[in-house]
């Protein structure tokens, strides 16, 4: 990816990550943030994603930024920063260790862009965290980010089919009828959880609309499929 090739999302999103980049290493010295982020983003950008876009980047983004709005509800808001840069970069709808290989990457990457051990660690953590999105209580960067990557569901009713839509080309590899099996099974387990946000903030903002989208989905992937 060069300069002028980069959109203005890309630009704005190169912005953000050297902002956070450099905020995360407090003042100490090392590379140019840059040519990480062009990496980061050409990952982010590859064809086999639909809904796993610099467009999702972008929202978990954003949300990390509200929740820091509405009462900074992470203890290292820029380590949480930069687990959503990498917590899909690896990304293969047919493969299981996605997570794990993203969070391979942050250990490779983060100690040459100027991050201490503990950093790394921390970064590389939270990663891993979003296969389950299951934090412990009181870990406030895991509940900032997994309540951040999950607020996909609590969008407008026309937003989330259009994210219903982009997973199911996600794995257009997978025949119809174990699609809605397996997405069911999801759903279910989804439902099945006391809490799918873990912050006040996200509690309060997002949990019942996210559970209205799953109920609907779950109903429409249960409902009897026409026959054309």
């Amino acid at each position: 990816m060069t300069t002028d090739q980069e959109t203005d999302l890309e630009r704005e999103l190169l912005r953000r990550w050297t902002s956070t980049l450099l905020a995360a290493r407090a003042g100490r010295e090392g590379p140019d943030p840059l040519p990480y982020g062009r990496n980061l983003l050409s990952r982010w950008a590859e064809p086999q994603r639909r809904y796993h876009t610099v467009d999702h980047l972008k929202a978990v983004l954003d949300r990390i930024d509200e929740l820091a709005d509405q009462g900074g509800e992470g203890g290292e808001l820029e380590l949480v920063r930069l687990a959503a840069w990498f917590h899909d970069a690896v990304y293969r709808p047919d493969r299981s260790e996605n997570e794990e290989r993203s969070a391979n990457l942050a250990e490779r990457a983060l100690p040459e862009a100027g991050l201490t051990p503990h950093e790394v660690a921390e970064v590389a953590r939270l990663v891993r965290l979003t296969t389950t999105h299951d934090p412990a209580p009181g870990d406030l960067n895991g509940e900032a980010l997994c309540d951040a990557d999950l607020a996909i569901l609590a969008s407008r009713p026309d937003t989330y089919t259009g994210y219903t839509a982009a997973v199911r080309e996600e794995y257009a590899f997978v025949p119809e009828a174990a699609f809605r099996e397996g997405r069911a099974a999801i759903l279910t387990h989804l439902l099945s959880l006391p809490r799918l946000f873990r912050t006040p903030y996200g509690a309060a903002a997002w949990e019942e609309r996210a559970r209205t989208n799953l109920e609907r989905e779950l109903a429409e992937l249960r409902a009897p499929v026409e026959e054309g």
